[in-house]
């Protein structure tokens, strides 16, 4: 199932007066399993503020991650654990999804939990200066003009054999695991774009194999500059 995002995020805007007419700019950062992400995150953050002068009005970059879920969190008036399971990409038992409907205080639906984690995405977005590190940044951010969408990717053996050594697995746990986050990661995207939706293509596809860190945040601020967004 999935939402028309766009008719969410207008009636969103008609009901914030703090909205900013000028968003962005923002970055999304997606990946396959294996691909370093965060790492990419922090250190390209770490170099936009050191290679640019930020105006008074300006906040430093900074890469969006758990925040989201912490800020979902605060929206929903839950515990952050209420809502752990999107973010982890599973679904309740239908038992404990009777249970938790008991108690309407706290009671969650997934849908909810889902649009509001594209609401806190859209409001960092918003601020500005934002890497958006996967869930569903591209989906929740590709209408604003100043965006860039990068997807991080490599062949699968690379990715499990880096899952293998973290984790202390085999390879076959670790490709078998690469595989399925993959997919969830995919549906997760899905839920916002529609499956089949060509209209969130990423700008850039960065192989991690075949290229080092330092390389690919060379890269991303060569475009980022190109884009005039810094």
């Amino acid at each position: 199932m999935k939402i028309d995002l766009s008719k969410y995020l207008d009636n969103w805007y008609k009901e914030d007066p703090a909205k900013n007419i000028y968003p962005g700019p923002v970055l999304t950062l997606s990946r396959e399993v294996g691909c370093p992400a965060k790492r990419i995150a922090a250190d390209l953050s770490e170099k936009l503020n050191k290679l640019k002068k930020l105006h008074a009005k300006d906040h430093p970059w900074r890469w969006i991650d758990k925040e989201i879920m912490m800020e979902s969190a605060k929206e929903l008036q839950v515990h952050s654990s209420q809502i752990q399971h999107v973010f982890d990409y599973k679904s309740r038992g239908i038992l404990e999804d009777l249970l938790m409907a008991q108690s309407k205080d706290y009671y969650k639906s997934d849908m909810k939990i889902r649009t509001t984690i594209a609401k806190v995405i859209r409001k960092f977005a918003n601020e500005g200066n934002a890497i958006i590190v996967g869930r569903g940044g591209v989906a929740i951010t590709r209408d604003i003009p100043r965006s860039l969408h990068i997807f991080l990717e490599a062949p699968l053996e690379w990715r499990a054999l880096r899952v293998a050594e973290k984790n202390n697995w085999s390879i076959d746990q670790a490709r078998t695991y690469a595989q399925n986050i993959d997919k969830k990661r995919t549906s997760f995207r899905d839920f916002f774009q529609g499956k089949g939706n060509d209209y969130t293509r990423f700008d850039i596809k960065l192989n991690c194999m075949t290229l080092e860190t330092d390389h690919i945040i060379d890269i991303i601020i060569g475009a980022l500059h190109t884009r005039s967004m810094i």
